[in-house]
């Protein structure tokens, strides 16, 4: 099968539909909407959840999982969040008998309505603070710092593998507070963890803000986000974390008794990332040739491709080679020795820049007489000789350096991509020609912001938080503003 792939330039939404294939990240399913999450890429996902949930139960977080389905009178309890989820829920309304008499002695099948219909989770505030109701009677029993890896539902119609799919992976956090300043600082913590592990370990600079009224989680006080920007100028939500206040507690009667002894409701937050940010570890890093991966989220870090003549050769290349291996994985690097004689060193070389190996390690019959290897580093494509006396620490100093320069190279990527419009036909003209981060004015009033997004497609990002605070006038309105925010058009 050809791996050349689309180019960014010629159809960069062409390119990401092809390489999340060819990579082997993902692929369409037969369920319209879904995807099947490959092993190469579900291995990197499953990277992302190893450092994060260590980083949650660092912070006091424990797991737990709540059912899939939710009755359908829990939505209807909280009117906003049935408001802002409606539309994309799906429903079960019956459940199918099997082998069913009809009378007649014929069997068939049948379908029996529920007494209640099921909403297939699209998010669990609901059916968690119904259970919250049960484990919370006194101020002794908060906080509750609870976190569930689970998939949930979201009726798309149009979609795209990881960015936005009908059913897709991610973890939701959900906690109980005795005060509103405990859920605030739990809402602001959890954001400093995503932004933590977007930048140090998917390498992606990310802008820390709060959402507008018009684009705040439905339920939700305040919605903390991280904004990341992707190489064609758009920007992509990276991770939420909402403070919903005591809105659920009061919808699902979920009261304590304080320190005083009085009743109150239970104050509250919750927080997610998904597998939406594989799709944000594609598009912050790859090239024309492929994926490129940071090493802290490559399913293996470095790879070995031998180049022999005859399986003598090949015998004693694989002797240096397992030496090499076991150094490097004592030093906590993860290493493929690819040594099937199936395919051809260059076909392996193609193989291994597409799916965004950090290193390439290749070793022939001279580097065996000379004690040498050929390291090649993904990022950067360069190549060089190297002695394999100490080669683990050459190798791991090599993968900080690539983990810090697709870092540094997506920031003065994102830092040449951020404007200044100072007028709508200016704001317009950007977005068109040069798309980013725009930094505009804004009146303040969701009627702008909804007229920006129908006449532009883009949309406030965020208020940047301890955002610079500067008079000056709305783009769009000519009233009176206090501090520019970030427009995008967004994924």
């Amino acid at each position: 099968m050809s791996k050349e792939l689309s180019t960014r330039e010629k159809n960069y939404s062409e390119w990401y539909n092809e390489l999340v294939v060819k990579a082997d990240l993902a692929e369409h399913s037969a369920v319209k909407g879904c995807m099947v999450i490959k092993p190469y890429g579900y291995a990197i996902w499953e990277k992302m959840q190893a450092a994060l949930d260590k980083m949650f139960k660092d912070t006091g977080h424990v797991n737990a999982y709540f059912p899939l389905f939710i009755p359908k009178s829990f939505f209807s309890k909280e009117a906003s969040h049935v408001e802002g989820f409606a539309k994309e829920c799906a429903v079960v309304t019956h459940y199918r008998l099997k082998n069913a008499e009809d009378g007649s002695g014929v069997v068939v099948d049948e379908t029996a309505k529920l007494d209640e219909e099921l909403i297939v989770r699209p998010t669990s505030e609901t059916i968690i603070w119904n259970t919250y109701r049960g484990w919370i009677q006194s101020y002794r029993d908060l906080p509750i710092l609870v976190n569930q890896w689970a998939n949930v539902v979201r009726w798309e119609m149009r979609t795209r593998l990881f960015l936005r799919t009908t059913e897709f992976l991610w973890q939701e956090g959900h906690t109980a507070h005795a005060t509103a300043q405990e859920a605030i600082d739990e809402t602001e913590k959890m954001l400093e963890i995503y932004a933590d592990f977007a930048e140090r370990w998917m390498a992606i600079p990310v802008i820390k803000g709060i959402k507008t009224p018009n684009e705040r989680f439905a339920g939700a006080i305040e919605t903390y986000c991280i904004e990341a920007l992707m190489q064609d100028g758009k920007a992509l939500q990276a991770g939420t974390s909402h403070f919903l206040g005591q809105n659920f507690a009061k919808a699902f009667d979920v009261k304590f008794a304080n320190k005083e002894g009085k009743q109150d409701f239970v104050w509250a937050s919750s927080w997610g990332v998904s597998t939406r940010l594989m799709g944000a570890l594609v598009m912050s890093h790859s090239d024309d040739k492929g994926l490129v991966l940071p090493p802290k989220l490559a399913p293996f870090q470095v790879v070995i491709v031998p180049i022999y003549k005859g399986e003598e050769q090949l015998a004693q290349i694989s002797e240096v080679v397992i030496k090499m291996k076991k150094a490097m994985e004592a030093k906590g690097i993860s290493v493929k020795y690819d040594d099937r004689d199936t395919q051809r060193p260059g076909w392996k070389f193609a193989e291994y820049e597409l799916k965004g190996v950090p290193v390439r390690i290749a070793i022939g019959g001279r580097d065996l007489e000379n004690g040498t290897v050929e390291v090649a580093r993904r990022d950067t494509m360069e190549k060089e000789t190297l002695q394999q006396a100490d080669i683990e620490n050459k190798i791991e100093h090599l993968l900080t350096q690539i983990q810090d320069n697709l870092y540094q190279k997506a920031r003065t990527m994102r830092e040449s991509k951020t404007y200044t419009a100072d007028t709508y036909e200016e704001f317009k003209r950007i977005l068109d020609e040069t798309p980013g981060l725009v930094m505009a004015h804004w009146d303040g009033t969701p009627e702008t912001e909804q007229k920006i997004k129908e006449e532009t497609k883009a949309t406030i990002r965020c208020i940047p938080l301890n955002n610079k605070q500067e008079a000056g006038m709305c783009i769009y309105s000519g009233k009176p503003s206090t501090q520019r925010v970030v427009f995008a058009r967004a994924y």
